[in-house]
């Protein structure tokens, strides 16, 4: 028979919208138990850069920025337009808007310190938050905070299926090393805050494409676990077509010092002060130096005449496509982005960024230079670039001649003509990389209201069934930075306010 035990909350995940989900809870009272499959706590929270866009923070009242949710609400719609034409949740939209200002508030009150805010187009104003020294800090916190009120965590300990009683979630099954079959009852509600299924390559194949079901996750944890339970109840997934991911230059082989100092809420403190008034280019090595997960390039880049070669120095694909799933099936799975000195003279001053870098904003090629050698190589001829990436110059030097001779009504086998782009022929030549393909995570949602109910296929409410995080994303359109982990711990806190039945946040 299997064993069970009492709880008020069970939440399923121990990420960033998970720890909030319990916090919440257990501020009004409630007994909370908190499982998760991996021997740590979380989650792709822990994997991100770390920022939150946020509106009426008191680092935007330091800096005399005049804001608004409300403005924050409509520039979201701009991020939407650029990137896809389908319908957003309004709704949750301005749910999250309206309660970010409350949520930053609330992770400063419990230690977590903030750089910024910084811009991101279209933006109006600048709201990127970039909590010090990264997305640790986060788990860090939280973590302290949820065993400080009485949250129980339960570290591997995965979630089998959920448990229904009268047309009610009353519990969770769930297995542990050693045992299988634990039930952990929950009088007032479940919340799952699982992630996205990035890494289960069934839900990806059968909600998005074959291609996108090969490439490698950043989260390789994330399996979709609570759509997958939720889906057996007769809920319904929105947006699951739905993805982000591409390139993404590779982190470096061993993290910096930075990324290794403890995140206390004092040294943080003194770090912040001290990079408030530090010059501009010592603020950009601090910040490049603990970027290792995000930077993504620009795909600018390559309408402005960037190539991608892979290890053998040979062009396989459509760069200007958003994702080049060729690039999954390359030597290693990786390549080198080529520029000529053109290029590099245009992508080293704004507005031409390689990449966008969270805690100031963007980054050019300078910025690889002075602080990621490891994927920065240079040139004065393509013999000598090839000779820095470890390739064969005579490859790279036909495959650069065979893109240059190239042109519109020239169609040669294998990847796509130059077209009306640049020729690569100036000196000195730059190779950024090695880049590889990853899906950073799927937007494919669970169905919710603005109570984070889990909704059924009739949009009707499954009792005692809440999401939060990407789990319940409910058709809410996260684009731009900082509003993935804003939704995150904005819906984690509202959930497990919601799950006591006591409105409010």
């Amino acid at each position: 028979m299997a064993e069970e035990r009492g709880y008020d909350v069970v939440v399923i995940g121990g990420g960033g919208s998970g720890l909030a989900a319990a916090i919440a809870a257990a501020d009004q009272g409630a007994g909370v138990i908190v499982l998760e499959k991996n021997p740590v706590l979380g989650g792709t929270t822990a994997l991100s850069v770390g920022v939150i866009s946020a509106t009426r923070t008191p680092n935007q009242t330091r800096m005399g920025i005049v804001d608004s949710p409300e403005a924050h609400y409509e520039d979201m719609e701009l991020f939407s337009k650029i990137y896809t034409s389908r319908a957003d949740n309004d709704a949750l939209r301005r749910v999250l808007a309206e309660n970010l200002p409350d949520t930053v508030q609330w992770l400063s009150s419990l230690g977590v310190e903030f750089f910024g805010p910084t811009e991101e187009s279209p933006h109006r104003k600048p709201r990127m938050h970039n909590a010090l020294p990264g997305a640790r800090s986060y788990i860090y916190h939280l973590q302290r905070r949820a065993k400080s009120i009485g949250v129980q965590i339960l570290t591997n300990a995965r979630a089998r299926r959920l448990l229904v009683s009268d047309g009610r979630v009353v519990g969770v099954e769930f297995d542990q090393p050693g045992g299988a079959g634990t039930v952990a009852r929950a009088a007032r509600g479940v919340i799952l805050t699982t992630g996205d299924y990035s890494a289960n390559p069934d839900m990806k194949r059968e909600l998005i494409s074959a291609a996108v079901a090969d490439a490698a996750p950043v989260n390789p944890n994330s399996t979709g676990d609570g759509q997958r339970m939720a889906l057996e109840l007769g809920a319904k997934i929105l947006n699951g077509d739905m993805f982000h991911g591409g390139a993404r230059f590779v982190a470096p082989a061993k993290p910096s010092w930075i990324s290794k100092l403890p995140p206390s809420r004092w040294l943080m403190r003194l770090t912040n002060l001290a990079l408030r008034y530090a010059p501009t280019s010592i603020v950009r090595r601090f910040v490049m130096g603990f970027l290792t997960s995000v930077l993504v390039p620009s795909h600018n880049l390559f309408g402005a005449g960037a190539i991608l070669v892979n290890k053998v120095g040979e062009r396989f694909a459509d760069e200007s496509r958003k994702t080049v799933f060729e690039l999954a099936y390359q030597p290693d799975g990786i390549a080198y982005i080529l520029l000529d000195g053109e290029l590099a003279e245009k992508f080293s001053k704004a507005p031409h960024e390689i990449s966008t870098a969270p805690g100031f904003a963007y980054a050019y090629l300078g910025d690889y230079e002075k602080n990621r050698l490891d994927l920065f190589h240079k040139g004065s001829t393509l013999e000598e670039l090839a000779r820095s990436m470890g390739i064969d110059s005579a490859k790279l030097a036909a495959t650069v001649e065979k893109y240059n001779t190239s042109d519109a009504d020239d169609a040669p086998a294998g990847p796509p003509a130059r077209g009306q782009r640049p020729r690569l022929r100036s000196p000195p030549f730059y190779a950024l990389g090695p880049v590889r393909n990853y899906i950073n995570f799927t937007d494919g949602g669970l169905a919710v209201n603005e109570r984070l109910q889990v909704l059924d296929a009739q949009d009707r409410a499954i009792p005692g069934l809440y999401a939060a995080g990407s789990a319940g994303q409910g058709g809410l359109l996260l684009k731009g930075h900082g509003h993935h982990l804003g939704w995150a711990f904005t819906s984690g806190r509202l959930a497990g306010k919601y799950v006591t039945n006591r409105a409010g946040v």
